[in-house]
Order: C-alpha cells, then sequence, then structure tokens
C-alpha cells in the first residue's frame, strides 16, 4: 500500500524521470546479462586497502574527519600532484576530500555558479552536469564533441561564450568517448579564457587511465589554466573501490572557499576509515602508476576477441570504455540495440544516446572493460554472435 500525498508538488527537474541506466539494469537482471555496461570493477581491490580500512576502524578512527579531510590523506595527495603535475596545492586552503566525484562536482558548480549564469559542457557527457546546473537556476550549454575523434572544435567553444558564461566543464579522459584532451587542446582553452571570469570545472576521475604511451594533460599541467580550475577526481575509480565513495577536489583557495561553503552542508566529511587507508595508500606510487598498464590490458584483450564481430570499435584512449558502432548492419535506435542484446544474446552495455541531453543516435554503445577476464571472454562471445540482420 501506497502513502497519497496531500501536498501538491512542483518539480524542479520535471523532465528526469528513471534513466535508461536503471531500465538496463533491471532488463539485466532480469535476462542474466553478461555486465559489460556498468562503468565499476567486478574484481577485488588489493587486499592490503581493505587490511587498511580495518586497522583505521580497529584504532578508533570512526568519528568526523576534519571538515576538509584528514591533513595526512591532503598532504599525500598535494605531494602526488606536485610530483606528477608540477602543481603545488596548499593543504590548508585548496585540497578537499569529498563523499565522491560525484559530491565534488556538485559541491564546484553549487558553489560556484548563479541564477542566470551560462555553463558550457561537451556531450556526450556524464548525465549529472546539465540537472546539477540546472537545480542552480543556470543553463547548461551543450556543444558537441566531432565524430569520428570526438574532438572539441575550439571555434565553437568561442562563439558559444557570452557575457553570462561562468564555467566550462572538461571531462579527461572522457566518459563514454574514451578520448583525451592533448597539450594543444589546453593552449586553446587557456586562449579562450584569457581575460575572462570564467571558471574551468575539470572532472579527471580517470586521470591514471590512459594508454599507449600518453600523459595525463589535466588542469594542474597547465600553469595557467590550473589558476582558474577546479579539479575533481576519485580515489574509487583509482583504486577500485567505487562503493566507498570518497573523492577530491583541487582549487586555488579563492575558489575553494565556495566549494567548502557548500559541502559543510552537504556532508561536512567522508568517511575516516577510508581517508585513513587512501593517505597510506597514496604514500606508494605503484600503487596508481601502473593502472594503464593494468587497463590497457583489458582493452586489447576485449578488442582482440571482438575481431570476429560484426562491432566496428573505436579507439580507445584512456578510462575503462571503448565505443563500438553496430551503424553497418543495423538501423535499430541505440536504445532498442541495447535491449536486443540483453534480451538476445546475453549482454548488456550502454546506448550513446543516453550521454545526449537531445538524444542524439550515432549508432554507438559503449562498452566496460573494468571486468576480470572470464566477463570480458563471455561477453566478447556473446557480441560474437550477434547475427547481421
Amino acid at each position: 500500500m501506497t502513502i497519497l500525498s496531500a501536498v501538491p508538488q512542483r518539480s524542479k527537474l520535471p523532465d528526469v524521470g528513471t534513466t535508461i541506466f536503471s531500465v538496463i539494469g533491471q532488463l539485466s537482471a532480469q535476462h542474466k546479462a553478461i555486465n559489460l555496461s556498468q562503468g565499476a570493477p567486478d574484481f577485488p581491490c588489493d587486499r592490503a586497502l581493505i587490511e587498511s580500512v580495518t586497522r583505521a576502524m580497529e584504532q578508533g578512527h570512526n568519528q568526523y574527519a576534519p571538515m576538509t579531510g584528514l591533513l595526512s590523506l591532503k598532504e599525500a595527495l598535494a605531494d602526488k600532484v606536485k610530483t606528477l603535475y608540477g602543481q603545488q596545492y596548499d593543504t590548508d586552503s585548496e585540497v578537499l576530500i569529498t563523499a565522491s566525484a560525484s559530491q565534488g562536482l556538485y559541491a564546484a558548480i553549487g558553489g560556484l555558479v548563479h541564477a542566470g549564469d551560462e555553463v558550457i559542457f561537451f556531450e556526450p557527457a556524464f548525465d549529472s552536469y546539465a540537472p546539477v546546473v540546472r537545480l542552480q537556476g543556470a543553463t547548461p550549454i551543450g556543444l558537441k564533441l566531432h565524430l569520428p575523434d570526438f574532438t572539441i572544435n575550439w571555434d565553437e567553444v568561442q562563439a558559444a561564450i557570452t557575457p553570462r558564461t561562468r564555467m566550462i566543464i572538461i571531462n579527461t579522459p572522457h566518459n563514454p568517448s574514451a578520448q583525451v584532451l592533448s597539450p594543444e587542446d589546453l593552449d586553446q582553452l587557456a586562449r579562450l579564457l584569457r581575460h575572462t571570469d570564467i571558471v574551468v570545472l575539470s572532472d579527471e576521475v580517470y586521470e591514471h587511465i590512459l594508454f599507449d604511451g600518453r600523459q595525463h594533460q589535466g588542469m594542474a599541467t597547465h600553469a595557467e589554466l590550473a589558476q582558474r580550475s577546479v579539479i575533481v577526481s576519485s580515489f574509487g575509480k583509482t583504486f577500485h573501490v567505487t562503493g566507498w565513495r570518497v573523492g577530491y577536489c583541487l582549487a586555488p583557495a579563492e575558489l575553494m572557499t565556495e566549494l567548502v561553503r557548500v559541502h559543510q552542508f552537504m556532508m561536512y566529511a567522508a568517511d575516516t576509515p577510508m581517508q585513513v587507508a587512501f593517505s597510506e595508500y597514496l604514500r606508494h606510487p605503484d600503487n596508481y602508476l601502473g593502472l594503464g598498464a593494468f587497463y590497457q590490458h583489458k582493452r586489447d584483450l576485449l578488442a582482440s576477441l571482438l575481431k570476429a564481430s560484426p562491432f566496428r570499435l573505436l579507439p580507445s584512449a584512456g578510462s575503462f570504455f571503448m565505443l563500438a558502432s553496430y551503424a553497418e548492419f543495423s538501423d535499430l535506435p541505440d536504445s532498442e540495440m541495447v535491449k536486443k542484446l540483453i534480451v538476445e544474446n546475453g549482454v548488456a552495455t550502454i546506448p550513446l544516446s543516453a550521454f545526449y541531453t537531445d538524444g542524439t543516435d550515432n549508432k554507438l554503445i559503449r562498452l566496460s572493460f573494468a571486468k576480470d577476464e572470464a566477463t570480458l571472454r563471455a561477453g566478447a562471445q556473446a557480441l560474437c554472435q550477434v547475427k547481421p540482420r
């Protein structure tokens, strides 16, 4: 029996309902489909990390952490960023530990974007960007990346900038396209933003997952952009513990002040024992520097297994995703193709149209290779059984 509300409601997001991700999850469970859809590892994290969290709990680290995060974790993080990217962040005023990267994104948009502002972002895009912007009374401006390489047209960006533009959201390595920004891209972005008050919000949760010798081109690698950027990243993505929900933000002190003002009323502080464990784990660079090679092996395995399939794979330069085109053998909408693959072939993927606010359909599906080898082999076998019609 359900309780009927006696209070009429006015929704802030009236057009946001059940996402395709939920639909796929339910359909996949119903058909016991092989999971190449979810962007989360299905293999265990390092046992040492679990032991470290357990030890932290046993030692009594079970109460609130300081609001902006444990100093030991912020110091380890600042040291890592300085070593890898050359930018020094002050641990007292420029580093914030958050309860997930998603919360960091919300704190940044909520703290820095005002009603009437415009926020430029690039599609296909992670599905939270536009709704969070709208919740601030601001307008999301989606610019489409250019196929087949999912590149940014910087002339289009320049044309989209108006006096109301407050923020540009960047994501590299990119979900879902698996492409990465180049040093030239960063220079173009810096050129466009010079002499403006526009903030960059840089979603870099896959910062350590790049392939074929590429180097991460995040905002901390570019001194000029670092001065106007909020960087958001994730311990969960890096260390295979997405369910622990701990992330972080880096930003100049004046920007960070506004993030903290929102953060303190959203979460106050991220989980304490996890912070203790991450502070220890970060002190050993091998725990994250080998991540690119680890996932490149999985990427290459899945790609080799799919050579016999009817799908055409697009290059994957970073993240733990790759895109596959079925345009050469079917005219089905991508959402219908995904459902068909679940029901008829027993394998779950994600339609790329779910990452566009207007549902753009380029006959592409997203595959996740953050899976154990058995799952990759089974998923590839199922996709190889697809019959072109």
